[in-house]
């Protein structure tokens, strides 16, 4: 029995969460918020869906590489498609964004939430939405490599 089939779905789910939730919040919640709430309540909400939130992206910046890269590994990174190369080199660039986010802004944003410093977690919300919005592009790119990949020869 072969363990690709579960990788792959490993690798997809993770992907799914993590870009999906992405699309999520940015496309959806983001505008319903800042229309809704005032930024005191505004923040402490992004805070607390944040910390939900990265709890499972942390599970798929584990899953994502780990079963892409026994894929690949299985392959041969000298026969693996370019897409694949690709999709590795995005990837890399999505968790590096992931941990910025993470360790720099959301642990400031926790911080003026704490303080109720206002401005200073808008800042740092605005540093994240940037991230995100720049994370989710590349998500999106990196599913059109996954799916389209091959068609670059």
């Amino acid at each position: 029995m072969t363990l690709e089939p579960l990788l792959r779905f490993l690798h997809i789910a993770g992907v799914t969460l993590w870009v999906g939730g992405m699309f999520f919040a940015y496309v959806c919640l983001r505008p319903a918020v800042a229309e809704l709430l005032e930024p005191p309540q505004r923040l402490r909400l992004w805070q607390r869906v944040f910390a939900r939130f990265f709890v499972w992206v942390w599970g798929a910046v584990v899953l994502i590489p780990a079963s892409g890269l026994i894929l690949l590994g299985r392959v041969g990174f000298a026969a693996a498609p370019l897409n694949w190369h690709l999709m590795l080199t995005s990837g890399v660039v999505m968790v590096a964004i992931f941990v910025y986010v993470a360790t720099g802004p959301y642990a400031a944003l926790k911080r003026a939430v704490d303080a109720e410093d206002w401005k200073a977690g808008g800042a740092a919300l605005n540093r994240i939405r940037r991230a995100v919005g720049s994370n989710l592009v590349l998500g999106v790119l990196t599913i059109g490599l996954a799916t389209l990949g091959r068609m670059l020869g």
